[in-house]
């Protein structure tokens, strides 16, 4: 694996902070300066300012995120995070965001490779949504949000929609930009009130309250690596 990627799985930073380490020249492999480009094979000693670092556990984690939790392992206005929520013993990190009001399915894990390609456009994952909105959409409105919706950054891929109840829609979408969800409804006339995130990537809430989390079941761990053609 690549220098930055074992030193966040050893729980050091996140990959973009195992650059800034490797480019200060903390990190040795076997002797020898690290470099952005280093790759570490089994056996090989790192060293972080001298002190010799082991690769943790991989760590698969599903939270029930709460409102008023910031989606990052630190914030700078002391705002409590997804990471300290969940305080596992390995550092995992969240895939992807959801806006600090927004609550429901997030996925934590130090497996950079899956992360990667869960977060990757190319791998349309998919992601369930359900929106309080303002006013109560009519069945063309619901057709226009699933056709899809000019955006200032484009149209919106085709979505799946239905209305679940009076001013509450459920909307299934294989994007991630930022504020899609929330974007595209005040764009038909439906500002959101309350969203929710139900299901990740074929990962639902079922028994989760909020603030809730639980370790992946390893079945559930080889169904999200065949999802992104990490395994067959």
């Amino acid at each position: 694996m690549r220098l930055n990627a074992f030193l966040a799985r050893a729980g050091v930073s996140s990959r973009r902070g195992a650059d800034d380490l490797i480019r200060a020249g903390r990190v040795a492999v076997n002797g020898r300066e690290g470099e952005l480009g280093t790759f570490v094979s089994p056996g090989d000693v790192v060293c972080l300012d001298g002190r010799e670092l082991s690769a943790q556990e991989l760590a698969y984690v599903l939270l029930h995120k709460p409102p008023g939790t910031v989606t990052t392992a630190r914030d700078p206005q002391g705002r409590p995070t997804v990471v300290e929520l969940v305080g596992h013993r390995v550092r995992a990190v969240p895939v992807g965001r959801l806006d600090v009001n927004t609550t429901g399915a997030l996925l934590l894990t130090n497996d950079g490779q899956l992360a990667h390609r869960l977060a990757h456009p190319r791998y349309e994952v998919e992601k369930t949504y359900v929106a309080e909105v303002e006013g109560d959409p009519a069945p063309a409105t619901l057709r226009r949000l699933a056709a899809g919706v000019e955006l200032e950054d484009g149209l919106t891929a085709p979505a799946r929609t239905r209305r679940l109840a009076a001013e509450r829609i459920e909307l299934v979408l294989h994007e991630g930009r930022k504020h899609q969800v929330k974007r595209m409804c005040a764009a038909v006339g439906h500002p959101v009130r309350r969203l929710e995130r139900s299901r990740y990537a074929g990962l639902g809430l079922d028994g989760l309250a909020e603030g809730e989390w639980r370790e992946l079941s390893a079945d559930e761990v080889r169904a999200l690596r065949r999802l992104v053609a990490l395994e067959r």
